[in-house]
């Protein structure tokens, strides 16, 4: 009798296990980590520029009255260059679009930008990561919208594909009220 006990309490177990393995697969995985920053003002920070013919990044650059999308990106990353068709995109639609290059060298950031184009007003280099962990980014690439009095209104992680186009230019001008 305390055999077949045990046997019905290691049965019970074993199906409370396979119920609980088949509930968390049936819920979809979301695997990003979003900014607590987002509603926050861009953390105070000054990047040197990444490249000799565009300027570096400063926190007062984002708050001089437009919105900006700022790019976290870096030339050694796949799904930055896969994303760049949409930021030109961006950029010919008016969109001010500033960059934190992420752990990069100049001379891969100039063949980066001679192969793909470079949509970038301002670029900071960050190459211990400082601003990227300030602002909660938690990869490459990410974009962020910030208003004209440089808060961070929205955090789009991942590459922007063609179909992002519209709702980040939608979050822009919303970002101008």
């Amino acid at each position: 009798m305390k055999g077949v006990r045990w046997s019905l309490w290691v049965l019970a177990a074993f199906a409370a296990l396979l119920g609980l393995f088949a509930l968390q697969l049936s819920r979809p995985k979301n695997d990003t980590v979003e900014s607590a920053m987002i509603g926050q003002p861009m953390p105070q920070f000054a990047l040197p520029p990444a490249i000799e013919q565009r300027p570096g990044l400063s926190s007062a650059d984002l708050a001089d009255g437009t919105p900006h999308l700022v790019n976290v990106f870096a030339s050694w990353c796949v799904p930055c260059a896969a994303e760049a068709p949409q930021l030109a995109e961006l950029e010919r639609r008016g969109a001010p679009i500033v960059a934190v290059a992420v752990r990069d060298r100049p001379e891969d950031l100039a063949a980066f930008f001679n192969r793909y184009g470079n949509p970038f007003s301002r670029i900071g280099a960050d190459n211990v990561r400082t601003v990227q962990l300030l602002i909660g980014s938690s990869g490459v690439p990410e974009t962020f919208v910030v208003d004209g009095k440089g808060v961070i209104r929205h955090q789009h992680i991942g590459e922007i594909r063609p179909e992002d186009v519209p709702d980040l230019l939608a979050r822009l001008r919303d970002a101008k009220r």
